[in-house]
Order: structure tokens, then sequence, then C-alpha cells
């Protein structure tokens, strides 16, 4: 097995499946390209938050997904408006993956 090589530059997007909840069915896994943010530009968004629209939001941690359909403003609000939990499901995804924290060495 490689070994991940640690770089003190992250890459400026990463990729991650969020599972959109569909009502009477399994969530569906869509995997998004979120962009990356370090410490202070995620502060900056996070304050940023309020009275912004959902599709502005999500555009603003995304570039793209594994959908046939175009990553859009349109296409997005059809997401969020068609299936209630995908706003919810896509930030959280997104805050957990700028911010997790796994088991800590040297302590």
């Amino acid at each position: 097995m490689a070994k991940v090589k640690f770089t003190l530059d992250p890459a400026p997007t990463f990729k991650s499946v969020v599972n959109i909840p569909v009502a009477g069915s399994k969530p569906a896994p869509v995997e998004f390209i979120f962009k990356h943010r370090d410490r202070e530009q995620f502060k900056e968004f996070v304050e940023g938050l309020t009275d912004r629209q959902d599709v502005e939001v999500i555009m603003d941690m995304a570039s793209g997904w594994d959908l046939d359909d175009a990553f859009d403003a349109e296409s997005i609000g059809k997401l969020v408006t068609r299936y209630m939990g995908a706003f919810n499901a896509i930030c959280e995804v997104y805050f957990n993956e700028l911010t997790k924290s796994g088991p800590r060495s040297g302590n």
C-alpha cells in the first residue's frame, strides 16, 4: 500500500461523497468536488452564511459533482427544492471534511 505524502499546501479542491436523503428510499450517494479553505477563509465563509440562499452557498462550497446534470444554479436549485435534506447533508459533509480530526499522535 502506497503511503500518502503529507504536504503543508493542500490541494485547492477535494472530493467527497454526500449521501442525499431520498424520501421512501435509501440515501443516494453523490460525489462532490469541494473547494478547500484554510482556517481564516473558512471563518469568513461561515460568518457570511447569513442571508444567503442555499444555491449560492452550495456553489460557494463546491465546483462540481458526478451527476449527469450540469453543476449550475438551476440544477442545484432543483436538487435543494426536490430533495429537502440535500442542503443540510452537503453542508454537513463539507464542514466535517474541513474540520475533522482523527486520533491524535504524540500524546
